[in-house]
């Protein structure tokens, strides 16, 4: 078994990242449809640099393979890291690599799991992100599971000849619980 689920969806669970997959990560992240809406430049990854990032992710951190449960395969990725465990706080980070995966609802259900784990496991308080001015579909996910925009950095991200706003959001522990409520 490759994968195992130690956070299980409906359609999608959350398993420790396997280092050998460094390949098809490195296809993904360089791929301008899965990075374009990262709010900083991406490295530009070889197979090498791609391996030994993935397997110090591995060793340490939450870092996790999003798993499509109906066939068991690879999707995408997500993660907490930057974790302050004074103020209880974390950022995240996601993607999904394949374009036929996008807009359906993986990506919003991944996240909800690793909330979960974030504000029960680890104790947090608060989950923060941030996000590109243009990436309306993800600015409408995050919206739906209870991130609130707290800032606004004019004109900080620039890609394809332009300029545009970075938007901080973050979603406190209450509030995930109350929207999340069964």
């Amino acid at each position: 078994m490759k994968y195992f689920k130690k956070l299980a969806g409906e359609r999608v669970y959350l398993s420790p990242i396997d280092p050998d997959d460094y390949e098809i990560y490195t296809k993904w992240l360089n791929d301008p449809e899965v990075t374009q809406f990262y709010t900083s430049p991406t490295p530009v990854f070889g197979l090498t640099s791609a391996k030994s990032f993935f397997e110090e992710r591995a060793e340490r951190g939450h870092n996790f393979a999003i798993v499509r449960t109906e066939d068991d395969a690879l999707i995408g990725h997500a993660d907490l890291h930057d974790i302050a465990n004074i103020s209880r706080s974390a950022w995240l980070g996601i993607f999904i690599g394949e374009a036929e995966n996008r807009g359906v609802g993986y990506g919003t259900e991944a996240l909800r799991l690793l909330l979960e784990y974030g504000f029960c496991a680890l104790n947090l308080h608060s989950v923060a992100l941030s996000v590109v001015a243009d990436n309306e579909q993800g600015v409408a996910c995050y919206r739906k599971l209870g991130f609130k925009q707290y800032g606004r950095r004019r004109e900080s991200c620039f890609k394809n000849g332009r300029y545009y706003d970075t938007i901080y959001m973050d979603i406190l522990e209450d509030e995930f619980n109350a929207k999340n409520e069964k």
